[in-house]
């Protein structure tokens, strides 16, 4: 019998789709009553989006390593199908991606995912996927949203509910088109050394999987408290990862060492070169570009998020593609990539997709391109960035805070400030332009930009930077937080 529940019935925070999914504290915000209501939403209104297209009737779940994950991905998958639909219920943890993979390759509606992604042990959530494998539009999300408060009806015959294993088809789709082989004869000749932190999540055993054969993989127990930190590819949760680099020695004097880091439900990336220095997706995503158009010798659009480095469109002009800017969110950057020929789409914090791929982050694809990278070229990931930067005459250094608010009500007093009262000088240089696309994005007189965006859940200020040098990085990000504190 399907469930009807009032919001008002909780005591936890109102579900609200954030960038990309809901997600909240478990067993308050997260909870087994929450997941059956939202998960048979979801099913309807995937049914009502792509129903027609795909003439379907499928909806797959899977889930990440978390606490309770598998609980309540089963709870999930036994109200959608009590509510009429046939489900594909994931056997064990995989990334994201691959739940995305599984909803294009077996002609679903989409997918439900029970993944927190980065946030921190105390959080699960659930992220909704299309059936093209991508994130559904902010349009799908709030349609969820609208009709939690109606009571989807009660299916005459349920649904069949069958389980399937999700890294099969998706690692046979992934070397379907990244060519291993260069990268497993160097990992067997010892001229090339693989590490991957997998920060106790989904993306444990993967890139194992993908190479069969072993590699360095660290962190790769499964952990429902994280190593006591949060599964997000920040320096300050790798220090295992970086001391490990900075200490390695290869085995011959060509040998080349790189880490490959993953978040919790390993849709985004970061890396760690041969010195033990962390390398951020501003650092791989200009590395990608050029690889896949100099080396593959593909085309397309690139599309990148306001926050994202300038490198990126310099590097893409080098090479005559052009460029695209969206607002923050991958599933922006998706909407764009179902409409134009794409050659790779990516975010500053660390979401990486291609468009001959599907329209989704996918990291373990990206960490195929970045070792495929590092053995054509035969450069250390450093020294790749440092040619590309003398090759476009582009320098920067790049840094971003978030700064939290004492409420909603500071949050407002924020935006009507900026609203009205734009600011004409930032660290005492002039604004030249101010993108508002999402958030203010002030580009200045010396080149660097500030930008100041807000989260949509939480009271809570983003603040980005980009300049020739860290400490102007530093003095953009100080003026933004003196003025924040200022007003309020």
């Amino acid at each position: 019998m399907a469930v009807a529940l009032s919001p008002a019935s909780f005591i936890g925070k109102p579900i609200a789709f954030g960038t990309d999914g809901w997600r909240g504290m478990i067993a308050a915000d997260f909870t087994f009553e929450r997941v059956v209501q939202v998960a048979q939403v979801a099913a309807q209104v995937l049914r009502q989006r792509y129903g027609e297209m795909t003439g379907s009737n499928k909806v797959i779940v899977g889930h990440d390593r978390r606490f309770l994950s598998p609980e309540f991905a089963r709870t999930a998958a036994e109200a959608i199908a009590r509510a009429g639909f046939d489900v594909m219920l994931s056997e064990t943890y995989a990334p994201t991606p691959a739940f995305s993979w599984a909803a294009k390759a077996e002609n679903a509606l989409g997918a439900v995912v029970i993944t927190a992604s980065h946030n921190p042990a105390a959080y699960s959530g659930l992220k909704i996927k299309g059936a093209f494998g991508g994130s559904v539009p902010p349009e799908v999300t709030q349609e969820v949203e609208a009709q939690l408060n109606t009571e989807v009806p009660v299916a005459a015959t349920p649904g069949k509910l069958s389980t399937f294993d999700p890294w099969a088809g998706y690692c046979q789709g992934l070397r379907a088109k990244v060519n291993v082989e260069p990268i497993r004869a160097a990992i067997a000749s010892g001229k090339l050394t693989v590490f991957a932190d997998v920060m106790h999540g989904a993306a444990a055993t993967g890139l194992e999987r993908l190479l069969e054969m072993p590699i360095n993989e660290l962190n790769g127990s499964a952990d429902p408290m994280f190593g006591g930190g949060s599964p997000e590819p920040l320096p300050k949760y790798l220090t295992k990862m970086l001391e490990t680099l900075k200490v390695y020695q290869p085995n011959t004097p060509e040998g080349l060492a790189v880490g490959l880091v993953f978040d919790g439900d390993s849709d985004r990336i970061a890396a760690v070169d041969g010195q033990g220095n962390f390398l951020s997706s501003q650092i791989l995503i200009p590395i990608l570009i050029d690889h896949l158009a100099t080396r593959q010798g593909l085309r397309g659009e690139v599309i990148k998020t306001i926050s994202g480095s300038n490198l990126i469109p310099a590097i893409a002009a080098i090479h005559g593609l052009p460029v695209h800017e969206t607002a923050i969110g991958y599933k922006y950057i998706a909407d764009r990539m179902q409409t134009q020929p794409t050659l790779i789409g990516g975010e500053e914090s660390g979401g990486i997709g291609y468009g001959h791929h599907i329209p989704e982050r996918d990291a373990l694809m990206s960490a195929l391109y970045v070792l495929e990278a590092v053995v054509m070229s035969g450069l250390d990931l450093s020294d790749y960035y440092s040619q590309l930067q003398k090759a476009t005459g582009y320098q920067s250094e790049y840094d971003r805070i978030d700064l939290p608010l004492a409420s909603m009500e500071v949050r407002a007093r924020l935006v009507q400030e900026l609203s009205t009262n734009s600011p004409q000088t930032i660290a005492g240089k002039a604004v030249k332009d101010c993108l508002t696309i999402d958030g203010y994005k002030f580009t200045l007189e010396d080149g660097s930009w500030l930008l100041i965006r807000f989260s949509g859940t939480e009271p809570v200020l983003r603040l980005y930077s980009e300049a020739s040098n860290l400490e102007e990085v530093h003095q953009n990000l100080n003026w933004a937080k003196d003025w924040a504190e200022a007003i309020s």
